[in-house]
């Protein structure tokens, strides 16, 4: 099978085939990141929604060849996209490149918008972004109606390393659901873990073997 080309990819994506579009966005991470970061620009704004999302998920892969202009293509998603799913991917992609100049447009979408999706990966993108800023929404995203806000929130804050989360994660320690206490406990192995052990000697003893084995495991250094 040939290898792709910048020529060969941009033909897919030049095809009025929305299938080829998305054949040639697959390809873009085959060739050299300065073409593919050129060739993704355009589709970013395609006017079938699943290449859209594609491509900028692509963007959260080759947009470090230039951030600033992929902060641009990323902020217009987030602020002009009708797709919440492609809102959703924008949001990843700025987190997976670390922009945090887009903090604010991400903390104000939170609260605009009622679609947990869109929550949840602004939530889960707060711990790749890094910014302190953003401890506030994580506290606040941990009072969520939604599990699944909820378990990004524990995540992004062991990720974001404040020693301010503690008390707050560790009022889940009997969640009912096993995979929360889990995602405590690996949160909890980014903090020092003096600040933490007894919160995981509990979960050591979780009567779910999952969570009481990486309780055990973070306890022992492993």
């Amino acid at each position: 099978m040939t290898s792709p080309t910048p020529e060969s990819v941009a033909q897919l994506l030049s095809s009025d085939d929305y299938g080829d579009r998305l054949s040639g966005i697959n390809q873009l991470r085959s060739i050299d990141g300065t073409a593919a970061f050129e060739l993704i620009q355009p589709v970013i704004t395609d006017q079938n929604v699943r290449v859209r999302y594609a491509a900028v998920s692509c963007l959260g892969a080759v947009g470090k060849q230039d951030p600033q202009v992929s902060l641009t293509l990323l902020r217009d998603r987030l602020a002009h996209d009708p797709e919440i799913d492609v809102k959703a991917a924008a949001a990843d992609a700025i987190g997976g490149l670390g922009l945090r100049e887009a903090y604010p447009e991400l903390e104000a979408l939170y609260h605009q918008t009622s679609e947990w999706l869109l929550q949840f990966s602004i939530v889960a993108c707060l711990g790749e972004l890094g910014d302190p800023r953003g401890f506030e929404l994580l506290q606040e995203a941990l009072s969520s109606p939604v599990e699944l806000i909820q378990t990004a929130a524990i995540v992004a804050m062991g990720e974001l390393g404040d020693d301010r989360a503690i008390p707050l994660i560790t009022s889940f320690l009997s969640h009912p659901d096993w995979q929360i206490r889990y995602r405590l406990a690996q949160a909890l192995e980014r903090f020092d873990l003096s600040l933490g052990r007894s919160a995981l000697e509990i979960l050591s003893q979780d009567p779910l073997e999952q969570v009481a084995q990486e309780a055990q495991r973070i306890l022992s250094g492993g």
